[in-house]
């Protein structure tokens, strides 16, 4: 455990999507994907309780601020973060792990394999979706793609996220992402307030 928290901690210089691949999708659940990808609903903070939003946002803003100083910048990123997450039904703070791990907050990160963003969206989703004009280094599109992308890899998985992670950085069966991923979520993404 001490080598990956190692490596989680070495490797943020690097886009880590890998070789994702362009499966068939059913019909029926493709219209549904893309009806949520289409969705461009304004995001805003999703929280029962408007307090419970200022705990989580001054948490989570203070862990991110070496990584993203510019405040404005900051609080839009994590405000999209949060409402796209629990549109998805995904953790905030698993959507946090994933993107330290995928591009280390680098919203233009390219991985050797092609994928873009935040979230390193493999382009070839832009075709699924039938939506070409979309840019992946938007900060928005590529939240709301890797959300539902998660999501669906999460429901095909029939809730095993340790395959579905695997699924989202094409290298299902192998531990070394689903664990750093883990790792980030459960070590510094952790929060045990309310965030929705």
């Amino acid at each position: 455990m001490r080598t990956l928290l190692a490596l989680s901690l070495l490797l943020p210089a690097l886009a880590l999507a890998g070789a994702q691949r362009q499966e068939p999708i059913d019909p029926v659940v493709l219209t549904t994907l893309s009806a949520r990808i289409a969705d461009r609903a304004v995001p805003f903070f999703n929280f029962r309780n408007p307090e419970d939003a200022h705990k989580w946002i001054y948490e989570m803003s203070g862990r991110l601020q070496a990584r993203i100083p510019d405040r404005k910048d900051r609080m839009e990123l994590l405000k999209t973060i949060q409402w796209e997450a629990t549109r998805a039904g995904l953790d905030p703070q698993l959507v946090l792990g994933v993107i330290e791990v995928e591009s280390a907050f680098r919203k233009y990160a390219v991985s050797s394999a092609g994928a873009k963003g935040y979230m390193q969206v493999m382009p070839f989703w832009t075709g699924v979706f039938k939506r070409p004009q979309d840019n992946l280094f938007s900060l928005r599109v590529s939240l709301r793609y890797g959300c539902v992308i998660l999501r669906y890899y999460l429901d095909l998985e029939k809730g095993d996220l340790y395959r579905a992670l695997g699924r989202y950085n094409g290298s299902l069966g192998q531990p070394g992402y689903p664990n750093l991923v883990l790792s980030a979520w459960h070590g510094r993404w952790k929060y045990d307030g309310a965030t929705s």
